[in-house]
């Protein structure tokens, strides 16, 4: 079933803002500053990182913004985001917001994206009738076997 203009919308926007965190947040690593070294002190990492970690995040959200590689560019963002989370974690630091941001990922993606729904079905009250059907069909079978 394809998403309705609306839903493609919502998830084009929010796509897009998701995308643009990801963005600033490249574009203040490789700008580089003393508050940004300080943050790579603070999570222990080497500020030798601060280049590749910027071109990896462009690099993902540009598979990510790319139609055909959406769903690619979404799994390697989440990635990202799990190794952002870990090492906020390790660090004593707060992550909810690595975690949101994760789900603004998929959200956007989902109500764009028909083949994920097909992959990830939401159930419906129609889908819960015929669940509970089948379980019913299943318990008369068993009990006259």
């Amino acid at each position: 079933m394809e998403p309705t203009k609306r839903a493609r919308r919502i998830g084009a926007t929010i796509s897009a803002a998701a995308s643009l965190v990801f963005v600033m947040s490249a574009t203040m690593k490789l700008m580089g500053g003393a508050e940004l070294a300080k943050g790579m002190e603070f999570l222990q990492l080497a500020s030798a990182m601060t280049i590749p970690l910027a071109l990896l995040e462009l690099s993902c959200v540009t598979v990510y913004a790319i139609p055909q590689t959406s769903v690619l560019g979404a799994v390697l963002l989440t990635g990202y985001l799990g190794g952002a989370i870990l090492t906020h974690w390790r660090v004593g630091d707060v992550f909810v917001t690595h975690i949101v941001l994760g789900a603004l990922i998929w959200l956007g993606i989902y109500l764009r994206e028909p083949r994920l729904k097909q992959l990830l079905p939401l159930r419906t009250r129609q889908s819960r009738g015929t669940l509970e059907e089948s379980s019913k069909l299943a318990a008369t079978s068993a009990t006259r076997a």
